[in-house]
Parts: C-alpha cells; sequence; structure tokens
C-alpha cells in the first residue's frame, strides 16, 4: 500500500482508550459525528472488561461493529479468560459476573480468546500495554501471534493456568514454552517500567514521573528498538493522554470517573467524553 492509500486509511482510523465495562461513555462516543460515519474503523487498546458496571454490554457493543473494529487483549481481558479457564478466582472489584453468568457465556470467552494481542498496521502497531527494549514492532507482532495461537488453540485452558507470574522478567531469544510465551504476555498487557536493559517492574503504577530509582517508563529506555514505528496504547491511566509523534498513551482513567478519549491516527484530533457522569463511579486509584 502507498503512503497516500495509508494516509487515507489512518484518516478514518480512531483509537480508543480503555472501556473497563463502562459501556454508557462508549455508547456516548459512538454516537458522535466522526466516529459513527461507517467508513470509520475503531482500534480499542484492551480492557474492554472490568470494573465497570457493564462488561456484558460493552462486550456486545465492541463486537456489533464487527470489521469496523480492532481491539487487542488487555491484563482485565485475560482475567476473565484466567477465571473461565478454572485459573483464576475473581477479585473484590470485580464486575464480571454479567459474563460469566450469561446463557451464552461460552461463546463471549471464544470471541474475545481469538482477539490479537498485538496488531500492526500502516506504521502502527496497537497493543494494550508496552514493549520490551530489545524487540523490533515486527518482533513484537510476531512474538504476539506465537502466544495468540495457543488462545485460540484447544489447550489455551492449560496455558491460562501457567500464564501468571512475574519470572522470567527479562527477554531472552532462548526462553522456551510457558516461560516465553509468559514474558511476551506481561510485556504486551501489563507493563508500564522497566531497567534501561528492560528488566520489567509489575509494582509500580505511578504516573512516568515518579518512577524509582533505576527505573524508567518503558517507551523511554535507551536504544529502543520500536522506537521507528508509532505505538498505540493504553492500560496505564496514571499516565493519561501521552502524545508523542510515535507514541500515543489514551488510558484517560474513563472507570475512574475521568475521561474516554479517541484520537484519530491521522491527525491527532482528540474527541473525549465526561466520564464522571457516566460510569466512572470508582474512587482514582
Amino acid at each position: 500500500m502507498t503512503t497516500r492509500q495509508s494516509a487515507a486509511v489512518l484518516a478514518h482510523t480512531w483509537a480508543i482508550g480503555d472501556l473497563q465495562g463502562c459501556c454508557a461513555a462508549l455508547d456516548q462516543l459512538l454516537a458522535h459525528p466522526e466516529l459513527r460515519d461507517e467508513r470509520t474503523r475503531l482500534w480499542f487498546v484492551g480492557d474492554l472488561v472490568n470494573r465497570g458496571p457493564q462488561s456484558l454490554a460493552t462486550l456486545r457493543r465492541v463486537r456489533e461493529l464487527g470489521e469496523r473494529a480492532i481491539t487487542v487483549l488487555g491484563n482485565h481481558d485475560l482475567h476473565l479468560l484466567g477465571i473461565a479457564a478454572g485459573a483464576r478466582s475473581a477479585k473484590n472489584g470485580d464486575t464480571l459476573s454479567d459474563i460469566l453468568e450469561a446463557p451464552d457465556a461460552g461463546d463471549w470467552i471464544d470471541w474475545l480468546r481469538h482477539r490479537p494481542l498485538a496488531h500492526r498496521e500502516h506504521g502502527h502497531l496497537l497493543v494494550h500495554a508496552g514493549l520490551l527494549p530489545a524487540w523490533t514492532a515486527d518482533a513484537a507482532a510476531a512474538l504476539a501471534r506465537e502466544v495468540e495461537a495457543v488462545l485460540r488453540g484447544p489447550d489455551w485452558r492449560r496455558f491460562m493456568h501457567a500464564m501468571y507470574g512475574n519470572t522470567p522478567d527479562h527477554w531472552r531469544d532462548d526462553w522456551q514454552g510457558f516461560d516465553r510465551w509468559r514474558v511476551i504476555v506481561n510485556a504486551l498487557t501489563r507493563l508500564r517500567f522497566c531497567t534501561p536493559e528492560g528488566v520489567m517492574d509489575f509494582e509500580v503504577k505511578e504516573s512516568a514521573g515518579a518512577a524509582p530509582p533505576g527505573l524508567l517508563p518503558w517507551f523511554d529506555a535507551p536504544g529502543r528498538r520500536s522506537a521507528d514505528t508509532t505505538v498505540v496504547f493504553g492500560h496505564w491511566s496514571t499516565l493519561g493522554l501521552l502524545d508523542r509523534p510515535k507514541l500515543l498513551a489514551l488510558d484517560t482513567g474513563c472507570v475512574w470517573g475521568r475521561s474516554l478519549t479517541a484520537v484519530r491516527l491521522g491527525d491527532r484530533r482528540r474527541v473525549a467524553i465526561d466520564c464522571s457522569g457516566l460510569d466512572g463511579k470508582l474512587s482514582p486509584r
């Protein structure tokens, strides 16, 4: 595809931040004149479900968008899959029972586990959380496909039982099996901070400027090999909106009563929905 063709596609592509079961905010966003155009493509950064009041309705609304919508898996989406697989227990504050207790729960679980972990197109890479410094954008997309194949296969429940844990906390090309896949999942769906060498931290959830000594935001790691590609991500509500030439962070904390943000990839035009009077009824972290 030519540069002009890519620009034409991106002119009708909007990326949307974490929904987390906030269907009323999503409905209001989708009613915006520029987003309801049938030519509009919608990229969701993951975490469609959990903590907000309407997880099932949110899944339904995104699925109804059909081929207009692309969503990657986030850590809350994987948490739902983990509960469905018997690998995880529900936590205080989870709002997943409407999905798990639905008559067609199995269909929703199957639909969700067939979503990608990364989507690469027109010089952009969509992920939920982040990338390790050693990965190029092409490498990250290829590694995501490895895990996607497992999630979509007959042994996905076994995989969910082995997926959780914080180790290994860094990348090596010779990792195999569950260790390899766990690193991939943790980077793509949980990463915020790492060391300059790419050792992941999963404890600190503060804003980018509050990094403890020895840690920095993954996107500021020196020599990050994906820096030539525009990475679109969410996950980090304390970071909020971050708009750089090759970086777009979109979790603006709808579920915490802040806003739901959409950004048009072609020109970075923004549309934001105030969530304080809609779904966002939780206290900020």
